[in-house]
């Protein structure tokens, strides 16, 4: 059986990998400080015999034993309420986990791939984005602490692929949304449909003209499994390319949950893109990828996931105890 190891394994993204590598077979070994991540996105796994996981920190040793076969590096903030409030440690992940994981990887002769995103980007000037797009970054801004912490990811990554020979893949993660993102987390989806579930009026930030690429998590997971077992060691774009205003998106939010909110306005947020849509012809090209939900088909998906969450579900989590299953 082979084996692999997700960190940021309790987050979004990293618990539907979880998932996708139990349902492909593969012995998965979970790793995550739970700082944004939450338990219950996995706890579905603690009963499976080829899932196990791990409470700890990427940035501090990490030391797993037995073979790895392929190492998924998901744990970081992602989104501009955690990656703010926790600067640091952002940086952190993205440079001393990243280190750590890549000489993890050496060590076990694995395969890694790290989870890059479009903010290496920045505010772009130019669009859509290819992967031989340099990027429009202010690194001193309060962005900034995510951006780096993703470019110098890239940086290492290629760098030990070079010199030390490790077997290396780069995904660019453009804008993903389904089930299990946090309400609060502060990214437009859940904080549009959170407004809405409340009874709030939707805020949108600037005059609601800039753009974002809303790729649905199934497909997202789907582009990130291919391009693992792909030989391309380069930078890929997976994402949507189908592009749409946030004015646009927040009376689509509106239309989809049968609600008469209005929309207010609030000044943009210092570097905040004004532009966002992938170019994933090296995508289609190298890994046969392109998305396969519509936006209608997956927002309604995601708003049927966050109705059925009640304030319960919201809050029990933070105080079960896993302590059994935690290594």
């Amino acid at each position: 059986m082979k084996r692999v190891l997700i960190t940021g394994a309790a987050g979004f993204l990293g618990s539907h990998l979880c998932d996708r590598f139990i349902k492909e077979g593969f012995y998965v070994i979970g790793m995550d400080n739970l700082i944004t991540g939450d338990l219950k996105n996995i706890e579905h796994l603690f009963k499976l015999e080829n899932f196990e996981f791990y409470h700890h920190d990427v940035t501090k040793f990490v030391h797993v034993p037995g073979e790895i076969d392929y190492i998924l590096h998901f744990a970081s903030p992602a989104s501009p309420i955690d990656y703010l409030k926790i600067p640091i440690q952002t940086l952190k992940v993205g440079a001393l986990g990243t280190h750590n994981l890549l000489g993890l990887a050496r060590e076990k002769k694995s395969r890694i791939l790290i989870a890059s995103t479009s903010e290496i980007y920045g505010d772009p000037l130019v669009h859509p984005q290819t992967e031989e797009y340099y990027g429009n970054v202010n690194t001193i801004g309060p962005r900034g602490v995510y951006d780096e912490a993703k470019r110098f990811m890239e940086s290492i990554t290629m760098a030990y692929h070079r010199f030390h020979n490790v077997d290396t893949r780069i995904l660019r993660i453009f804008n993903t949304y389904g089930p299990r993102m946090r309400l609060n987390d502060g990214r437009v989806i859940p904080a549009f449909i959170g407004q809405a579930l409340r009874g709030e009026d939707l805020t949108v930030f600037g005059d609601g003209m800039q753009t974002r690429s809303f790729c649905y998590v199934d497909d997202q997971i789907e582009g990130i499994y291919r391009l693992l077992m792909s030989d391309y060691i380069y930078p890929v774009n997976i994402g949507n390319p189908d592009e749409v205003t946030i004015k646009e998106f927040a009376e689509e939010i509106i239309k989809l949950t049968g609600t008469n909110q209005k929309i207010i306005y609030k000044p943009l947020p210092q570097d905040d893109p004004l532009q966002r849509q992938p170019d994933i012809t090296k995508a289609k090209q190298v890994l046969d990828w392109e998305p396969k939900y519509s936006r209608k088909e997956g927002m309604k998906k995601t708003y049927e996931y966050f109705k059925s969450l009640n304030k319960e579900d919201l809050q029990r989590t933070a105080h079960r105890d896993f302590s059994s299953h935690i290594k």
